[in-house]
């Protein structure tokens, strides 16, 4: 490459990396804002940060001007909603996905494609169809505001990813080395957890953080089948919006919490996630 090229090449990625990263940096501003400094026009680029935002919504102190007073914050149990939703929610996708995706990968039977294809259709229908359907359904089986009905509703988005992305993976895998362990005389189960498991642990790892990341951000579906008691976070930052006015400040503090989980998770298993991705792309 030339340097002409290497120039340009540099500029373009400095250009995506400010345009990605201007909406998250504007957000952790405005978190550090006090109310007229939010509603400034032109906005404030440089001013005085404060940290009442953050009060308010970790710990439940707001500013009278001389003083701290408690207030009701229900921001915390939200955070640990999403936390134990995204993460069982992940657990169950997982528990039904990976013998669905070993069957589709592994074996021939009839209707095999058309059910990868049906149960895919789910991934990529629109919410709004199938939302009355799952509130009047959830609210005759008692799983309204519920944790484990929120988990279940959100397997429309994660089990038909999970099937589909390990189903590729597991593809990858030369069906000769099970057939090996085979040989050496373990049960089909054995060989699933003793061979082929242990070589999807990129894939595994992978695709574990987009389904956590992918339930984490859910809206619509945990919006419509929660309360007060099982929402989770994305939905709750609604509460920050009223007919009087917008608490920016705290909506912006809060949402910055809300990112937190999915940035940490991804960077601490960052290089299992390249490895995953990169799984199987070439052969031979």
């Amino acid at each position: 490459m030339s340097r002409n090229k290497k120039i340009l090449y540099t500029i373009a990625i400095v250009i995506v990396m400010i345009w990605t990263c201007f909406p998250i940096g504007w957000m952790i501003l405005t978190s550090l804002k006090s109310p007229p400094d939010v509603y400034a026009y032109p906005p404030k680029i440089i001013f005085k940060p404060i940290l009442d935002n953050w009060l308010n919504v970790l710990l439940g102190k707001e500013w009278t001007g001389t003083a701290y007073i408690t207030v009701h914050t229900d921001i915390p149990r939200y955070f640990m909603n999403s936390f134990l939703i995204a993460c069982g929610a992940t657990l169950i996708a997982f528990l039904l996905g990976l013998p669905a995706a070993y069957s589709l990968a592994r074996y021939k039977f009839f209707g095999k494609e058309n059910f990868a294809f049906t149960l895919l259709s789910f991934r990529f229908a629109p919410g709004l169809i199938v939302i009355f359907g799952i509130y009047q359904l959830y609210q005759r089986a008692g799983l309204f505001d519920t944790h484990f009905g929120v988990m279940a509703v959100h397997q429309l988005l994660l089990l038909p990813f999970v099937v589909w992305m390990m189903r590729s993976y597991i593809a990858a895998i030369p069906i000769d080395i099970e057939r090996a362990a085979r040989v050496d005389g373990y049960s089909w189960l054995g060989v699933f957890t003793r061979v082929t498991l242990p070589l999807l642990k990129p894939a595994l790892a992978a695709s574990a953080v987009i389904a956590f990341i992918y339930s984490w951000n859910e809206f619509l579906l945990g919006y419509v089948v929660t309360g007060p008691n099982a929402r989770p976070m994305t939905p709750a930052l609604l509460g920050f919006i009223s007919y009087e006015r917008v608490l920016w400040g705290q909506m912006a503090a809060a949402a910055v919490l809300g990112m937190l989980p999915s940035i940490v998770l991804s960077l601490f298993v960052q290089r299992y996630v390249v490895a995953g991705l990169s799984f199987g792309a070439v052969k031979g």
